[in-house]
């Protein structure tokens, strides 16, 4: 029950962070409106709560922090490769403005307290969280920008070979007098 609770609390915290709102705001301006509200906000949401869902399963199964954060930062620089600049850059201004109060005011807690309540170490179990806040929305941003570019290609590809069917026609005008 941890791990969907947590999930859940992640999911619905980081939508209720007003730096989040700002940036979802600001993204669709400077993007004019090719990067929506809605898919920041859904990114974002689902980045922090699968981060609060392995925050809980490091809780219950003492797993150590370190390799996760090098694997997950790891992808998140190799997808910064595949991706538009514009989402390299959303993705790292959002994992600052994900890990901000909200998270550490209500998710900080829970882990703490979920922690004790199972009999694990707090020092070592239950810290850690805000750094996998901070890293998850880079993976989930970058994915949707990875998601969107391969889109993008398809559509070029399709409108490519749509091009090249046409058949040409001329056509002659005649002078009438």
């Amino acid at each position: 029950l941890l791990i969907p609770i947590g999930t859940l609390r992640g999911y619905f915290v980081v939508s209720a962070e007003p730096a989040v709102h700002t940036l979802k705001k600001q993204v669709e301006e400077i993007s004019n409106g090719s990067v929506s509200q809605k898919s920041i906000g859904l990114a974002l949401s689902i980045g922090v709560g699968v981060s609060v869902a392995i925050a809980m399963l490091r809780i219950l199964t003492g797993m150590p922090i370190l390799p996760i954060l090098i694997v997950g930062y790891v992808i998140s620089l190799v997808i910064s490769f595949f991706v538009p600049p514009i989402y390299t850059g959303i993705a790292f201004d959002s994992g600052g403005v994900a890990s901000g109060p909200m998270a550490t005011t209500f998710i900080l807690p829970f882990a703490i307290g979920a922690c004790e309540s199972v009999g694990g170490n707090v020092l070592t179990d239950a810290f850690g969280i805000v750094a996998m806040i901070a890293m998850t929305p880079l993976i989930a941003i970058q994915v949707m920008g990875l998601a969107g570019e391969i889109k993008r290609k398809k559509e070029l590809a399709l409108a490519k070979q749509e091009f090249l069917s046409l058949e040409d026609d001329m056509i002659y005008y005649e002078e009438v007098a």
